[in-house]
């Protein structure tokens, strides 16, 4: 099998050293003699592995598998399964588990990247959750063996998870409407394997491009009950379904923490972007935030001013605390919050015109 040689796209890893080696995307993952996968984001760490198989049976059907497991391995393992057979088939052996390898496995590893056998890819998948095994991490980073890494950091905030489903939608050349991403989004922002397998049921399900709609359809009941659909509704001065919003989400076992939170973080926004001139993306850099984020937020701002915007961040404040026990009543406390905002002017008094 020839030598690989993929294009880097970054010279430093996610590690504390130096990456001397290609870092490679988890949507467009190529083979090398040492792959390795790193970081905690399982999603994008199965679609690497997946990728990287799809590629080698690609070249050549009669591929042998081999799967090993780091913590658990029986001594001279990993030269066996990577050893030609008779009739020279390309191997690829998936190691998992590596942040937690026995002595027994490192020891063989190391070894393995001085002399990596020919016609045969293995995969070291660690999820960094320890710093077990960074000496075999340093000398794959350094260029050892010939490999490459696959980065994939934790999707965790909520534009992350946007720009996640995003690239869904653009590797699958599947057009998505912005309403209809976002609210996508919204309905899976505790489980990005949910959030995936979502998107990929779209891409499967649906002829044409994607609309709001669509989604409304598909995944209605999770948007409903949304945080962040509680605090778009509220943001956008709907009053009634605010209300409506926030006691579905209660009904169906929201955590009142969370859900002043989603709005904390929306309100924010609105905080840094208010006021500010230019395009886009001179704000977002400035900011640190996505091109999207400072549109949205500006679509958020109309009908808002400084001093109803300084209520709203006020009354959110207020509830956090009440939320996390200063109260004895959080739904009390949450229906206030939507109340101030949703109305744009103190609690117990009418919505100015």
């Amino acid at each position: 099998m020839p030598a690989r040689r993929p294009a880097a796209r970054s010279s430093r890893s996610s590690g504390a050293t130096r990456s001397v080696i290609p870092q490679l995307d988890w949507r467009a993952p190529q083979p090398a003699p040492i792959v390795l996968v790193s970081g905690p984001e399982e999603v994008c760490a199965e679609r690497a592995s997946a990728g990287i198989r799809d590629y080698l049976r690609a070249e050549d059907p009669s591929l042998e598998i081999s799967d090993l497991r780091a913590d658990d391995y029986e001594a001279g393992t990993l030269l066996v399964v990577t050893s030609p057979s008779l009739f020279g088939e390309p191997r690829l052996v998936r190691v998992s588990g590596v942040e937690k390898a026995s002595d027994a496995f490192l020891t063989e590893a190391l070894a393995y990247l001085a002399h990596p056998q020919d016609g045969a890819t293995v995969v070291l998948r660690h999820t960094g959750a320890t710093v077990r095994g960074k000496k075999l991490l340093d000398a794959v980073r350094a260029g050892t063996g010939g490999g490459v890494e696959v980065p994939c950091p934790a999707v965790k905030r909520d534009g992350d998870r946007h720009d996640f489903a995003a690239g869904e939608f653009q590797a699958a050349r599947k057009g998505i409407a912005p309403a209809a991403l976002r609210a996508l989004v919204s309905a899976f922002t505790d489980d990005l394997t949910e959030l995936a397998a979502a998107c990929q049921q779209l891409i499967a399900d649906v002829p044409g491009d994607i609309t709001a709609d669509i989604v409304e359809r598909y995944y209605g009941g999770r948007v409903e009950t949304s945080a962040f659909t509680v605090a778009d509704t509220a943001i956008a001065g709907r009053f009634g379904d605010a209300l409506i919003a926030l006691r579905h989400a209660l009904a169906s076992g929201a955590d009142p923490v969370p859900l002043v939170a989603a709005v904390a973080m929306k309100l924010r926004t609105m905080a840094r972007v208010a006021g500010q001139r230019g395009s886009s993306a001179a704000i977002a850099a400035q900011a640190g935030m996505k091109d999207w984020q400072v549109d949205r937020a500006r679509r958020d701002l109309a009908g808002w001013n400084e001093e109803s915007l300084s209520r709203a961040i006020q009354a959110t404040a207020r509830a956090d605390a009440e939320v996390k026990g200063a109260s004895r009543d959080p739904v009390f406390a949450l229906e206030r919050m939507i109340t101030v905002i949703a109305t744009r002017a103190p609690f117990g008094e009418p919505a100015s015109r």
